[in-house]
């Protein structure tokens, strides 16, 4: 550290001698330079240049009440004075296990990990420890983690997706083992037809079909009804397990979205919101699932430990955030984003231009599309597109001061108010403005 004034630049100076890119993880990475938080609170965000934004991202969605939400940091002051880890366990691990489980049917047991990546990759392994199966099935296009097997065809284009009967499995990061394609069936999202019949074809190798119901990355559309029960239903014919990401979609619904469904998932990967600002993730589910994990079995199916799982830090912080985002809390942040999103479509309308909208709960994205997609494949954007989206977002954090994700998603947190949406509102009809012309140009060719 030397005396000189840190800007974002000079910073970013030092950054790329010492990490990768400058950044540690690449969602926060803006050209020319990332921005440096100077400080947070609520919904608003300072740079180390001084510039304040409102944060409609909240940390890809894991900030349920904003930042430095006060009864967070109270409860976490107090318990960092008792430690932070322990070889040891914790009785606050207990009571937020239960407060999660009273809230949702789905769980009926569950175990804390350190990330949503890492939830997912417990399901995964929890699956196959029960089944006694290897293969997965997932969605294509959907993001679930960092895992090689749910990479698989995470970002398939059309150079390479293949026939929608049959989408091919494509590596994300260079040098995936060849086997791990072989271990992973990738089923097109809300095609009950098609996805069907590729089960079928791998009926005897499945441990679990994996289902994200409202997929980021596919699109932020929900799961229909009549796909979950189709695939619950031949989850059950053919003894396999039918397994749900909510590490993002758990916020939409009081029991997450899964409450919103006749069937129930037989296990769930959370994480995000339910961390209170600090690293986390959880699977739970049917008791007798989570129980290949109980280390009173002999042999033991399924070895798991972490050394900072269900740390005291993180579960005082969740317990707290989720015992205060109750149904009233639920209900009056989802109405809050409803309203918005409508105020948006109509700016869309007045502003004549092919951009429209989807999301659930208090969760959106917007589409440079004439209508709201309802495949991963409608919803990919070329790179013409991806150009618009990127100047509209640029606007955004630079021209309005509002920070939203790199998809054109906006995730809000209970410590939004009116006045914040209608600048988001204000913000975005000004940025219709910036890109409507190109937009309209190539929708016209």
């Amino acid at each position: 550290m030397n005396d000189q004034k840190k800007t974002n630049a000079s910073i970013y100076s030092d950054a790329v001698a010492v990490i990768p890119g400058g950044v540690s993880r690449n969602t926060i990475f803006h050209k020319p330079f990332p921005h440096y938080v100077a400080g947070a609170k609520g919904c608003m965000v300072t740079d180390i240049d001084g510039v304040e934004r409102v944060d409609f991202a909240n940390n890809m969605a894991s900030l349920i009440h904003g930042h430095a939400y006060p009864p967070v940091v109270a409860a976490v002051t107090e318990q960092l004075k008792r430690g932070t880890a322990y070889t040891l366990a914790t009785e606050i691990e207990v009571r937020y296990a239960e407060l999660l489980c009273n809230r949702c049917d789905g769980l009926e047991k569950i175990r804390f990990v350190n990330s949503g990546t890492e939830a997912v990759m417990a399901m995964i392994k929890a699956s196959r420890a029960f089944t006694g199966r290897h293969k997965i099935a997932k969605a294509e296009g959907a993001y679930n983690g960092t895992y090689d097997y749910i990479e698989v065809s995470q970002v398939s284009s059309p150079d390479n997706w293949g026939e929608l009967d049959h989408p091919n499995r494509n590596a994300l990061a260079h040098g995936t083992p060849p086997a791990v394609l072989e271990d992973v069936i990738v089923y097109p999202f809300n095609d009950v037809e098609r996805t069907l019949r590729l089960l079928d074809e791998n009926a005897s190798d499945l441990a679990c079909v994996l289902v994200d119901p409202i997929p980021h990355r596919v699109g932020l559309f929900e799961a229909t009804s009549g796909f979950v029960e189709a695939v619950y239903a031949w989850t059950r014919k053919h003894d396999v397990l039918m397994v749900f990401d909510e590490v993002i979609t758990f916020r939409t619904n009081f029991g997450g979205k899964q409450a919103d469904y006749s069937v129930k998932p037989d296990l769930t990967a959370l994480g995000k919101m339910i961390g209170g600002g600090f690293p986390v993730g959880a699977v739970g589910g049917r008791a007798d699932v989570m129980d290949v994990m109980d280390p009173n079995k002999n042999p033991l199916p399924l070895p798991h430990s972490g050394t900072f799982s269900a740390n005291p830090i993180t579960m005082t912080a969740g317990y707290v955030a989720m015992h205060d985002f109750d149904e009233d809390a639920l209900l009056a942040l989802n109405e809050l984003t409803a309203r918005t999103r409508t105020s948006i479509d109509e700016a869309i309308k007045a502003a004549g231009i092919p951009m429209s909208i989807t999301g659930a709960g208090s969760m959106f994205r917007l589409h440079p599309k004439t209508t709201a997609p309802v495949s991963y494949r409608e919803a990919f954007q070329g790179k013409e597109e991806k150009a618009i989206m990127t100047r509209l977002l640029d606007h955004m954090f630079y021209k309005e001061n509002i920070i939203m994700v790199n998809t054109g998603t906006c995730m809000f947190s209970t410590i939004i108010g009116e006045k914040e949406a209608d600048r988001l509102v204000d913000g975005l009809t000004n940025a219709f403005k910036v890109i409507g012309p190109d937009l309209k140009q190539l929708y016209e060719r």
